[in-house]
């Protein structure tokens, strides 16, 4: 347990700033918890359901400080578009993903992360800080009726814009006005030194706490003032409504839901949930241990990804049992969670605490929390995962990569599964055809060198062999051939049998092949497979001497050129 690394010399000098650093990722995490449920098409209780489990979870099996779970506006996105606006759907969802995590992290799997490029993920996270910023209008414009598709909503808002209720609009822009002050006064704050005036460190400590814990003053601000509409009779704003009091009960996910027509069955809701369990759990994994390892090398430690992974897939598996949808690691409350100073995952323990006095003694307060308050907590949150620069810096540095890129970012407006699954394959695609085509360097003298440029797998050895011999044969005369293993640190069995092929073509021409460079592993191999004329020679020099006929010593290499 990564707990008892940390726990037998824990300070009582890091209490205060763990103390701190919970309270102030609490005052964030409440509103956000409340907002990212309207996201996911659920009753606002299941974000706060959602938000304190994985604190309680991740401080005893976390290896980051600094991380904090809970709901996210990428995993409420995807709750959306899988549950089905359903909550035995969502929390049945929470269960699964939380057991493949596990079954992943049990299995030392998370090297499969690694093959979902960066392209795909900025692509992903890009569109959807858009579609979720644009699925929030309908709620700043106090709109009703739009559907969920991206296209669709961009149609029926721009068509229903008369509808606007002003108050609505009024408060919402209000609201977004004041959470992005707040945020540029936070960026912008210099540090109070110890030697300041008293007054001007208190001074300093009102602001940060004020910027820090901006979403829940601006959601408490929204709050006051319809109530105050309530008070005097009217009521321009659309609310969030009753929210149950009360803690969550503990018991198991529901493997069956009742319908009208009678009891859909777990099969049934396997089948609906489709590819949506591979997608979420991924998602999740890939959110929590990337701001791991971000905030890991910023602050010098470091962590253990599949312990990453059991950590997250117990907190889905127990979080399910209080009706939580799924969770992930939440980079804002991360952010909020390392500046504010806190030294171990014991903060997670005060975080969590707060959600459930909130569900225990607040929840009828947020009866008046207006929706268009709760819209712009989640679009502040959610624009600054909009990267336009990454376009740019691949035109500069690959461009190639820029077609995962687009693939996924297009394809995330239609549906996040296709974005996502589209974007891996091009990258996939991307990825093999390097492997089965790697540069291959021909120097021309009077026997050819040639050096492959990576390692030799079997897609390439057809590219090696039609290389070799389209240089060697159509050389006048005839050019005997040295082949410089030096990058070449693995071989398969067709490789091999490639490699046979090419000696014997080259015998049958009257001329030799012959290896330098080998490392030991692909000598060995090489030696085992015991091919005919095979030669092998310490460095090109003398395989140079041994190629050529007589064995008199080649002229010095005259050209270069580059095959691909």
């Amino acid at each position: 347990l990564p707990v008892l690394r940390w726990l037998p010399r824990y300070s009582r000098a890091w209490l205060p700033l763990d103390l701190l650093a919970g309270l102030a990722v609490g005052l964030t995490a409440v509103p956000q918890a409340l907002a990212y449920a309207e996201l996911a098409g659920l009753p606002l209780q299941y974000g706060l359901y959602s938000s304190f489990m994985g604190c309680f979870v991740y401080c005893f099996l976390g290896t980051a400080k600094d991380v904090t779970l809970g709901p996210t506006a990428i995993m409420s996105l995807l709750v959306s578009s899988y549950a089905f606006h359903e909550p035995v759907y969502a929390v049945l969802l929470a269960f699964l993903s939380g057991c493949i995590q596990l079954a992943m992290g049990l299995l030392h799997l998370g090297f499969l992360l690694d093959f979902i490029s960066c392209p795909v993920i900025k692509g992903f996270t890009s569109a959807a800080s858009i579609t979720i910023s644009f699925n929030q209008v309908k709620n700043i414009l106090g709109l009703q009726g739009i559907p969920r598709q991206f296209f669709l909503q961009v149609y029926e808002t721009l068509r229903r814009i008369g509808e606007t209720r002003a108050g609505d609009a009024v408060l919402g822009l209000t609201c977004l006005a004041a959470l992005a002050g707040l945020q540029a006064m936070k960026s912008h704050l210099p540090q109070a030194a110890p030697a300041e005036p008293l007054a001007v460190r208190i001074s300093y400590l009102i602001v940060w706490i004020s910027a820090t814990a901006r979403n829940a003053l601006v959601v408490l601000f929204a709050g006051l003032v319809a109530y105050s509409f309530q008070v005097l009779g009217s009521q321009p704003f659309r609310l969030t409504g009753s929210i149950p009091r009360g803690l969550p009960a503990f018991r198991p996910p529901r493997f069956s839901l009742a319908a009208p027509n009678g009891t859909i069955p777990f099969q049934s809701m396997l089948q609906d949930m489709g590819v949506g369990l591979a997608v979420v759990p991924l998602m999740g994994l890939l959110e929590t241990t990337a701001i791991a390892k971000a905030f890991a090398s910023q602050n010098g430690y470091r962590i253990e990804p599949n312990q990453e992974l059991l950590a997250l897939g117990v907190a889905n598996v127990l979080g399910s049992f209080v009706s939580s949808y799924p969770i992930t690691g939440s980079f804002g409350r991360t952010a909020v969670n390392a500046q504010s100073g806190v030294c171990t995952p014991a903060g997670g323990l005060v975080t969590g605490s707060l959600v459930l006095l909130s569900l225990a003694y607040l929840t009828s307060l947020f009866y008046f929390i207006p929706k268009a308050a709760l819209a712009a907590v989640i679009i502040s949150a959610v624009v600054p995962m909009f990267d336009a620069g990454i376009f740019r810096t691949l035109w500069r540095v690959k461009r190639l990569d820029l077609v995962p890129l687009c693939v996924t970012f297009l394809l995330c407006f239609w549906e996040v599964q296709y974005g996502i699954m589209a974007g891996v394959l091009v990258s996939g695609i991307l990825l093999l055809y390097s492997i089965a085509r790697p540069p291959i360097k021909v120097s021309e003298g009077a026997v050819l060198l040639v050096q492959p440029g990576s390692s030799l797998h079997f897609p390439a050895v057809e590219h090696l062999r039609d290389a070799v011999c389209s240089r060697a044969l159509a050389a006048s005369p005839p050019r005997c051939v040295i082949l410089d293993c030096c990058h070449i640190s693995s071989v398969d069995y067709t490789v091999v049998v490639g490699l046979a092929e090419l000696l014997q073509e080259l015998r049958a021409h009257g001329l030799s092949l012959a290896f330098c460079g080998l490392k030991d592993p692909v000598l060995q191999v090489l030696l085992s497979a015991d091919l005919e004329g095979f030669q092998h020679f310490s460095s090109w020099e003398e395989a140079e001497r041994g190629a050529e006929p007589g064995g008199s010593r080649a002229e010095p290499f005259t050209s270069t050129a580059e095959s691909t």
